[in-house]
């Protein structure tokens, strides 16, 4: 069972800047990256066994609104996380979940890319410092190789 807890986020709390890097192309082939900046703010919501990240992100395409929610099951000790993007306001995507474990949080879900079925893997890093990292993976193996795409710092 994983040994995560309510306060696994509480290192999130607050408002960062987030410098951004994404694949322009996803599981493709490509190594080509942009760079650009953003902002987040979160808070905790449910009594602490929740917590929504309010993100601006500033693609080269154009500025856009997204939301993270989070919610905490005591019972598996696990996490979910569901992302809405203000572009298509109708759509939660695909929870992925999972939980920390020594201070690194590792979240799994299965999705489709482009009609074709991919595992999703989100890794929390540097959740003890004062910088976290986010980085989200595509894999188009059932998780043999993965992809790293977006990764997200914040200060």
């Amino acid at each position: 069972m994983p040994d995560g807890s309510a306060d696994d986020f509480n290192f999130q709390v607050g408002d960062w800047t987030v410098s951004h890097r994404r694949m322009v192309g996803r599981l493709v082939g490509s190594t080509t990256w942009e760079e650009f900046s953003g902002t987040c703010s979160m808070r905790a919501v449910l009594g602490g066994h929740g917590n929504v990240e309010d993100n601006l992100i500033h693609i080269p395409s154009g500025a856009y609104r997204a939301l993270a929610l989070r919610s905490f099951n005591p019972a598996t000790r696990q996490w979910a996380i569901w992302w809405l993007d203000a572009r298509s306001p109708h759509a939660l995507d695909v929870p992925v979940i999972g939980g920390f474990e020594n201070g690194v949080g590792t979240f799994y879900a299965d999705d489709t890319l482009d009609g074709r079925p991919i595992r999703i893997r989100f890794h929390w890093l540097g959740a003890d410092g004062n910088m976290p990292r986010w980085e989200q993976a595509f894999s188009g193996d059932g998780g043999a190789t993965w992809e790293t795409n977006w990764v997200m710092q914040f200060r």
